[in-house]
């Protein structure tokens, strides 16, 4: 049952774990909290400011692991498969705040909880089973070292039941790899940022959920009429996704000189064909997979065979979506689709972030071909530029923490502190994190995210700004809702490009506490709509994109109090500078046109231009202010 003063979508209760007493506590949230944060991101962030001393270690007990879905969750509205995990992250030192699909978080907000909150270590491997109202820590010790998709089933079968969801860590997050993932139903990842590292650091191998509660909604109608008109147009409007999903980018963005390829250092992968979707879909992907109450199935399954064993690929992983596909493939100028899905697989069972571990092993590869790293160093390991085999034995490497992967598990900026100059000048990664799969040049706005992302380049609370290109553009009416605009070319930073850039990208932050996934073609007012219908209570288009914007602003706080400014708000280089042929040859981001992006994008979000930090007038505005600890 739900307390009588909480939000309808809500139950208003926190479950709070501390690992080192074995104490929970079940937190009455105000309902306040969820009404200006909705859930999610801003939730993560929120509780970080509220309960983590500033300055903490974040692979010491005292770091906070939170499991956050939002308020959507569990009404059975499309798009809302979900959730948000979050935490300090041991990567960048900054906000840790990662969204994985698939069915643990609408089974979870169903055992009557709005938000998970772990901390402390537990002397000896444990899991956590919250079935419902009842909660338990269990042994895990039989678990420790095992492959993500033998523990699920480990777990199922010792609870009897195999409708139970799992979130669990592999061997990277035991072995505490900085950029280790948070696996959910073995194959969605909460990758970025390495939150695996964190559940690793409490002893927790695993979060088991089962709920059979109903979520209470004050008003289903706006929710089921929204949910019809979804599953009317959903073959139309998201036809890319129902085809074939992100994998089709292989091609696309290979065709214009998009897609990053050996370190972002070449302007075209002319081998993309064999690692393409289209490749994909003739061989090896034996079906389509989905996420809870999605019609839309468009995660690829996989599996492969050859009779010398080496790229056997089990389908319990799924397969590799785009960012997987072009990190360990064109990123590392590897162009065999079967090496790149069996790596794909191997992060996916050894709970690896797939962005950051390609971008580990892509630096290291140049660093070999510059001389910067030789046989001394790495112990023998010296993969080249297209060695697939190099690509999984780095992989090892990593999970195992072992020989050289001990270096490479502490992600690109400290492998590049250690080598130093020239090396810093390719290690490619903002405030720690690596860079998502997605070329500034082309996309200049989505430069411009990575810079000010509250976790470092992330390129999901982000706009592409070639979806705002076309007047046919879905994207481009939803923003025309409360600014008008045309067609931006995807080079723009002018005054136009940072307004719709303010508003989309709130937008996106709103859609990470909601938590909803972004490729849905609902627009501000239609989820305003389904906010009202939940709460019970009315919520505007401005009301939506201002939840985003608190996000954000939470988010910009707890980097400032831990260090971070302006001056952590740049891109590499490498990404700024034209490449000399291919079809963006010529193109650059000027240092000058960034810096007076950034300089008007914080005016825009009320931060000071000097520093980064939100202002007190913003805070108030927001209605911030009685959310936020004194000081």
């Amino acid at each position: 049952m739900s307390n009588e003063n909480t939000l309808g979508g809500t139950w208003g209760r926190i479950l709070h774990v501390d690992l080192s007493t074995g104490a929970m506590e079940v937190e009455t949230a105000d309902p306040d909290i969820y009404r200006k944060l909705v859930g999610g991101r801003a939730l993560v962030a929120y509780l970080l400011l509220r309960d983590l001393s500033a300055g903490t270690d974040p692979l010491s007990a005292k770091n906070l692991l939170i499991f956050a879905p939002g308020i959507l969750q569990g009404t059975n509205l499309p798009g809302t498969g979900r959730h948000g995990v979050g935490g300090k992250s041991p990567l960048t030192g900054a906000l840790a705040s990662s969204e994985a699909g698939g069915w643990w978080g609408h089974e979870f907000k169903r055992t009557g909880f709005d938000a998970l909150v772990i901390r402390g270590r537990a002397e000896k491997p444990v899991y956590l089973w919250i079935s419902d109202d009842r909660v338990e820590v269990r042994s895990a010790e039989h678990l420790w070292g095992k492959e993500t998709g033998e523990v699920e089933t480990l777990i199922r079968q010792e609870l009897g039941d195999n409708s139970v969801r799992v979130a669990q860590i592999g061997i990277a997050g035991e072995n505490q790899v900085r950029y280790a993932a948070i696996m959910h139903d073995v194959n969605r990842a909460a990758g970025r940022g390495g939150l695996g590292a964190v559940m690793g650091s409490k002893n927790l191998k695993a979060v088991a959920v089962r709920g059979r509660k109903r979520v209470p909604v004050a008003d289903r109608r706006p929710l089921t009429d929204l949910s019809r008109w979804l599953v009317s147009v959903y073959q139309e409007k998201m036809e890319w996704a129902v085809k074939r999903g992100t994998i089709g980018g292989i091609m696309n963005l290979g065709r214009i000189g998009a897609l990053p390829t050996r370190n972002f250092r070449d302007p075209m992968f002319e081998a993309r064909e064999g690692i393409s979707g289209q490749l994909m879909m003739d061989t090896i992907r034996i079906g389509r997979d989905t996420c809870a109450v999605c019609p839309v199935r468009c995660k690829q399954v996989v599996q492969c065979h050859d009779t010398a064993g080496r790229y056997d690929i089990n389908p319990i992983y799924g397969g590799p979506e785009y960012e997987s596909l072009a990190a360990l493939g064109s990123y590392c100028w590897v162009s065999s689709l079967y090496a790149v899905a069996k790596a794909n697989e191997r992060c996916a069972a050894y709970g690896l972030d797939t962005i950051s571990t390609g971008s580990v092993i892509a630096f290291v590869m140049e660093c070999v071909e510059k001389g910067l790293l030789t046989a001394r160093d790495t112990g023998g390991y010296l993969p080249s530029w297209g060695d697939g085999e190099a690509v999984l034995h780095g992989i090892e490497l990593i999970a195992r923490r072992s020989g050289f992967g001990e270096q490479m598990a502490q992600g690109v900026r400290w492998l590049a502190a250690e080598i130093g100059q020239p090396s810093e000048a390719f290690a490619m990664h903002v405030k720690g994190l690596e860079l998502p799969m997605h070329e500034p040049r082309l996309k200049m706005g989505m430069g411009l995210g990575y810079a000010v992302a509250p976790v470092g380049a992330d390129h999901m609370m982000n706009i592409h700004d070639t979806d705002y290109s076309s007047p046919a553009s879905n994207k481009l009416a939803r923003v025309n809702s409360v600014y008008k605009v045309e067609p931006l070319p995807p080079g723009d930073l002018g005054e136009e490009k940072l307004n719709l850039f303010y508003y989309e990208v709130n937008w996106q932050h709103f859609l990470d506490c909601a938590v909803m996934c972004m490729h849905y073609p609902y627009d501000y007012e239609q989820l305003a709509k389904a906010l009202t219908g939940a709460t019970g209570i009315g919520y505007s288009i401005q009301d939506v994109l201002a939840v985003g914007e608190r996000a954000q602003t939470l988010g910009r706080l707890f980097n400032y109090r831990e260090g971070l400014s302006r001056a952590d708000d740049r891109l590499p280089l490498r990404v700024m500078k034209a490449f000399d042929q291919g079809p963006l040859a010529g193109i650059e981001i000027e240092s000058d046109a960034l810096e007076q992006a950034l300089s008007r994008y914080y005016e825009l979000m009320g931060w000071d231009r000097e520093t980064g930090r939100p202002l007190m007038k913003r805070l108030s505005a927001l209605g911030l202010l009685d959310l936020l600890p004194s000081g």
